[in-house]
Parts: structure tokens; C-alpha cells; sequence
């Protein structure tokens, strides 16, 4: 399916707060994805493996774009200082940045328990590579200076953006992606919204395995 004419929404979902079936939480360990997001796309993404789904019973989750907030288990990645984060518009960025929580509270917590960083993912198939098995691909809207494979990763998912789209071409599904980001920011400034970045459950990591529980 092309995507449709004409501008899109600068937020989605409900003023009042998430609507149902959100929020859906699911976790996993941050594996190897297919490698396109950072060198071909410009937009750096962590996956999680499908079977992560299946935690809460989300499996028939339908395909498409969502926004929340992402919890990662400790690591360099984390205590390191953050890098310039250029993929969003700067009035966003500015406005998210001011919307969040203090280190010292929800958004980061002690060091050595992870942080919480606002989020846009895919789920699905990605027309435009033709991909042969569903994946799912976060992309933290955040500059994180160092790789985090093997952390581990909790997910708040409060809302669905769009669904996939087949582009025409590379710069097209690029442009989506960074309209995705902006929406995204826009909708977690919220209070209704904002406020999930203190859910205990981002950064409960202790005994998690590969597939979240």
C-alpha cells in the first residue's frame, strides 16, 4: 500500500491519555537487526526479537509505526554522555527535552538500573525491502554515543502512528521516518503521555532473559 496524499497529523491519540488496547508493554534482549537503519537509512534502530510479542499476548499486534518509551538495561551506552540527536525538528526536540523528568527521577533513575528514553517503532514486514520475516526495530529518539547490543529492553507502547507503506524510493521512506519521530515527540510532550516515563516496569531488568516475561 503507497502511503495516502496530503499532510498527516501532528500527534495522535487521545488528549485524555492512551486508549485501549494501549498501553501494550513487551520486552526483550536488543539483537542483531538487518543492519540498514544506521548505514543505509541514516536512522539507527535496536530489534528485539518477534517472540517479544508474545509477551501480554501481543502477537496479532497489527503492523505499522507506534510511539512510547523505551527502557535499557545498563551499559556504556547509557552512562555515557549523550551525542547531538539531529533526526528530530529542533522546536520537538526542544519541547520534549523540557516535557521530561530529571535525571535524578523518572526519566533516568540510579545509575546501574538503566534509563528511559522516548521511542518510535516498527512492527512488521517493511514493504519497501521486501523483508521475508517480521521484525520488530526501535529507534530511540535520543543520541546514544555507544552500540548496546545484548541489553536488554523494555518497551510502554502508547500509541499507533500509521501503518506500512510500499515507497517509491529510499528518500521518501526517510522523510516518513522523520515525520514518524516528530509525531512521536509531539504526542509523548503530553502530560497524559509523559507521564508513563515512570512506569517502574521500564526499568524492572533483573531476570529477564532474550524473550520478556
Amino acid at each position: 500500500m503507497p502511503p495516502p496524499d496530503g499532510p498527516r497529523p501532528e500527534v495522535v491519540g487521545p488528549e485524555s491519555g492512551p486508549a485501549p488496547p494501549f498501553p501494550l508493554r513487551l520486552n526483550g534482549k536488543v539483537i542483531k537487526g538487518f543492519g540498514r537503519g544506521s548505514s543505509e537509512l541514516g536512522i539507527p534502530t535496536a530489534n528485539i526479537p518477534i517472540s517479544g510479542l508474545s509477551v501480554g499476548g501481543h502477537e496479532d499486534v497489527e503492523s505499522g509505526v507506534y510511539y512510547g518509551w523505551a527502557g535499557l538495561s545498563a551499559s556504556k551506552a547509557t552512562s555515557s554522555p549523550a551525542s547531538e540527536y539531529t533526526l528530530m525538528s529542533p522546536d520537538v526536540f526542544s519541547s520534549l527535552q523540557k516535557s521530561l523528568p530529571t535525571s535524578g527521577g523518572k526519566e533516568g533513575g540510579e545509575e546501574g538500573e538503566g534509563k528511559v528514553y522516548p521511542m518510535v517503532m516498527s512492527i512488521g514486514w517493511n514493504p519497501f525491502y521486501k523483508n521475508s520475516v517480521r521484525s520488530v526495530e526501535v529507534h530511540l529518539m535520543h543520541g546514544l554515543s555507544h552500540q548496546f547490543y545484548e541489553s536488554h529492553m523494555n518497551l510502554v507502547v502508547l500509541g499507533f502512528i500509521r501503518p506500512e507503506y510500499d515507497y517509491v524510493s529510499k528518500e521518501s521512506l526517510v522523510e516518513d521516518i522523520r515525520t514518524d519521530i516528530d509525531v512521536a515527540g509531539r504526542s509523548l510532550c503530553r502530560e497524559k503521555y509523559r507521564e508513563y516515563a515512570g512506569e517502574g516496569y521500564l526499568r524492572e531488568f533483573g531476570g529477564r532473559s532474550e524473550v520478556g516475561s
